[in-house]
């Protein structure tokens, strides 16, 4: 009798013991999969993750996006260790910051160029400008060369010649024929509230806010940047992930002819996407 309960003793301590340590397959395979937590603007940042999310699920790709609506707290986040990537800034935008705070960030790819646009409740045309006229933009000083490379294209400045559109600032001016006024002093966050209370004249707005509120840079914009700019969207590491493994399938995966013609689709030229 003692032999016979001895022997279920052990048949269900196995059976136990295999029931906590070995798991069904679909158990197994959960195991392998990890999360990247990745900070990103409301639109179209966010919208274009969730696409790809089930596509990187089947991966084994958990996103967790964490959504910004200003353009500062992504890359402390990022700097602190709280995400693993962002999604949000422009290179040239990434670069100013690791100048200015000391942050050592990775380009891990481009995404998409969303075009910056000027607009006016006031005007129609940057040719309807009055002498003295002033224009609003952002205070990143990143967004300045766009903003007077459309006034230069446009014909309202000119430019110094041999001077990257990239490297442009106000002393570059050297024709101002209607002596517009700059107020550069204004966070990026406000911008659509400046345009909504027609404040100024004309206000230079990045693209991701003016789709966040349903509008069309292609179409409401009174004048709107070239699509060969300099200015693309990226995903941002710190140094210390770029050769992560994961993020590199992210970026794979975010600059995919699926993705791409997502984008292309579902914002009709307003953002631009791209492959490097």
């Amino acid at each position: 009798m003692k032999k016979v309960l001895l022997g279920l003793f052990t048949l269900t301590l196995v059976l136990v013991l295999a029931a906590c340590g070995g798991g069904s397959k679909d158990d197994a395979s959960s195991d392998k999969g990890t999360t990247l937590v990745i900070g990103a603007s409301n639109s179209p940042h966010a919208v274009i993750l969730e696409k790809a999310k089930p596509i990187l699920a089947k991966k084994g790709i958990n996103l967790d996006i964490k959504k910004y609506t200003d353009y500062v707290m992504p890359n402390v986040a990022l700097d602190e260790g709280d995400l693993d990537a962002n999604y949000f800034q422009t290179i040239p935008y990434m670069e100013l910051e690791m100048k200015e705070k000391g942050y050592k960030f990775v380009n891990m790819g481009g995404i998409h160029i969303e075009p910056m646009g000027i607009y006016s409740k006031k005007y129609k045309s940057l040719d309807d400008l009055p002498k003295n006229a002033e224009v609003i933009m952002s205070n990143s000083k990143s967004d300045w060369p766009r903003v007077l490379g459309i006034l230069a294209d446009a014909g309202v400045i000119k430019l110094k010649d041999g001077v990257k559109r990239q490297d442009v600032t106000f002393d570059d001016i050297t024709e101002n024929p209607k002596n517009i006024k700059f107020k550069y002093d204004v966070d990026a966050g406000y911008l659509m509230t400046a345009y909504n209370n027609e404040e100024g004249d004309v206000v230079a707005i990045n693209s991701n806010f003016v789709v966040d509120q349903g509008m069309n840079p292609k179409n409401d914009a009174i004048a709107i940047e070239k699509t060969d700019s300099p200015y693309v969207n990226v995903i941002a590491v710190d140094e210390k992930n770029k050769d992560n493994k994961d993020i590199k399938e992210l970026v794979k995966v975010l600059q995919s002819k699926e993705i791409q013609d997502f984008i292309t689709k579902e914002w009709k030229g307003a953002v631009v996407p791209v492959s490097k």
